[in-house]
């Protein structure tokens, strides 16, 4: 007898094949046996109308933090996700000596819009190195799979202290890195991270530590990952790092680079078309680069008090972190404004913000008499009031002592563009960011939005290759060798949904963080239920009162 048998459903096997109806059973954690199954589970279920699919992985989020004190990484399993890859962009919580430890939670409410309260109270710091933060994780037994980067900035920090956001690497410090992520990939790491993007600052505005690598660093490092015959360096690329710099490292290190983060931009439509142009002439060298890509619009809940979005914007340095005492006064200054705008227009729309005011909108007032602004644009409110849009936003939020809420959509508002970036076969879909600013956004539902947005509404790619998209294609990217497809002898991840009503749902900003702080959350639709290893994590009300702690950490990945 199974443990458990889906009866009648629409099986879409993760390798872009068409869906077949069929049935599917699971003994001791794995598929047992597809198709036609005679013997009968000790649960069954009837999928009658419904599709089965391996559960989703998440390429790209940064919940190295939440999972010491939330091991089901919420919201994630009950949006389908049944395995998460951490430390993306270089942004871990390992290694860390004692003394580094508020620097580095300072920096992550900076770079990662993560709330510092909500750090100091939630972080279990069993751990200094990667191996122990590895085993921390392994011991305590995750909701969902886990597959976690050696993280770069982290290393730097670890390495060279306060000087790794100041200065080039000497030899004898890239030796000590190397040797660090020698370590990290002989104790099951996926692979090393990092960043060279431009709005990832730290606390006070300083570059994340892996802005100060050069080549020399990036290539040593990325050749003691490639040593082990496996992984794959992961970077989220600044705009001015030419594709030829990666192709070099792909060249000598024998491994993958995927490459973050590939968002259509209106203010330069052709950029990010001609970047994956370049990336598949590197492909056709023999030198995999593999574009990183987002399914959903990029937008951001933001206040004043903290604008991450405008944080590319050179003379918006001096608000980074600063306190409500040193922004009143700094917003109201002519020469701060002049400066902004001055560098909005010299950016060219490489910033996070490309000086579109149109896209962005007052979200929520902090006082009742100005309820009538809500869901308006700057651009139309400056344009009533005869302003600027940057003077009438400053001059609006000062008046609400910075409290006002703006909503920005930034990238991927063109639909027809984002769909060639979703169909594209060499991209990875991914981007959820699922993590990290959450007070600004959460599109942990990427994967429900690709199935039901991208395949049945837009019919941008049929509903098995947006299934391949967020399965098997990422499994074999990330060398995930029993996991993303339907078969039998698989470890059972499992999501079953309704192909008519699968997509994403409203985001709901709750205050449970740890200290009470917010977070944006994201909703699933369609979702009927989530299987991690056998065993069912979430059904369509959302996690189970009593979800099983089914997931395992990943450590062994295949070439």
């Amino acid at each position: 007898m199974h443990d458990l048998v889906f009866r009648n459903a629409l099986l879409l096997d993760g390798t872009g094949a068409p869906g077949e109806l069929g049935d599917l059973a699971v003994r001791d954690g794995r598929i047992a046996e597809i198709g036609r199954v005679e013997a009968a589970g000790r649960q069954e279920v009837d999928a009658s109308g419904l599709a089965l699919m391996p559960g989703i992985i998440d390429g790209h989020t940064h919940y190295d933090a939440q999972l010491t004190w939330d091991p089901f990484a919420d919201p994630s399993p009950q949006l389908g996700v049944t395995t998460a890859v951490i430390g993306n962009c270089g942004f871990t919580i390992a290694p860390c000596r004692p003394a580094d430890r508020e620097l580095t939670m300072r920096n992550l409410t900076q770079v990662e819009g993560m709330s510092l309260e909500a750090l100091q109270a939630g972080i279990r710091w069993d751990f200094e190195s990667i191996p122990q933060y590895m085993d921390m994780l392994e011991a305590s037994r995750p909701g969902l799979n886990i597959a976690a980067f050696a993280g770069h900035s982290a290393i730097r920090t670890y390495v060279m202290g306060e000087d790794s956001h100041r200065r080039a690497a000497t030899d004898d410090e890239i030796a000590r890195m190397a040797a660090l992520v020698r370590e990290a990939m002989a104790h099951g790491a996926v692979g090393f991270a990092s960043s060279t993007n431009e709005p990832h600052n730290g606390w006070g505005g300083i570059p994340m530590p892996s802005r100060l690598a050069d080549q020399r660093e990036m290539l040593a490092l990325t050749r003691a990952m490639g040593e082990s015959g496996r992984g794959l360096f992961m970077l989220t690329k600044g705009s001015t790092m030419p594709i030829g710099q990666l192709e070099e490292i792909a060249a000598e290190s024998g491994r993958p680079v995927l490459i973050a983060a590939l968002f259509h931009n209106d203010a330069d439509p052709q950029r990010v078309f001609g970047e994956l142009d370049a990336m598949a002439a590197a492909r056709g060298r023999g030198h995999q680069l593999v574009p990183q890509v987002s399914a959903c619009p990029l937008t951001m809940d933001f206040t004043l008090r903290s604008a991450y979005v405008f944080e590319s914007i050179p003379a918006w340095k001096a608000a980074i972190g600063a306190p409500l005492e040193v922004l009143r006064p700094l917003y109201a200054s002519a020469a701060f404004r002049e400066a902004v705008k001055r560098d909005l227009a010299n950016q060219q729309g490489r910033g996070l913000f490309n000086g579109d005011w149109s896209l962005m909108q007052v979200s929520a007032v902090a006082d009742p008499a100005n309820a009538a602004l809500e869901g308006r644009s700057v651009q139309a409110l400056a344009e009533a009031a005869g302003q600027h849009p940057l003077d009438w936003m400053l001059d609006f939020a000062l008046g609400e002592n910075l409290a006002t809420e703006f909503i920005g959509q930034l990238r991927n508002t063109d639909p027809g563009a984002v769909g060639r970036l979703v169909a594209d076969p060499a991209t990875h879909v991914a981007l959820s960011d699922a993590g990290a600013h959450l007070t600004f956004l959460c599109d942990a539902a990427f994967g429900l939005h690709t199935l039901g947005y991208w395949a049945r509404d837009q019919r941008a790619l049929s509903l098995p290759a947006a299934v391949h998209k967020l399965t098997g294609h990422p499994a074999a990217l990330f060398g995930i060798a029993d996991r993303g497809l339907l078969r039998a002898g698989l470890a059972a991840d499992l999501l079953l949904f309704d192909p008519a009503t699968v997509g994403r749902g409203r985001n709901q900003r709750l205050h449970d963080l740890p200290a009470g702080a917010s977070r944006l959350r994201g909703e699933g639709q369609g979702v009927r239920g989530v299987w991690v290893n056998g065993r069912q994590v979430a059904d369509g009300n959302g996690l189970l009162p009593e979800a099983p702690r089914a997931g395992q950490l990943l450590r062994a990945f295949h070439a």
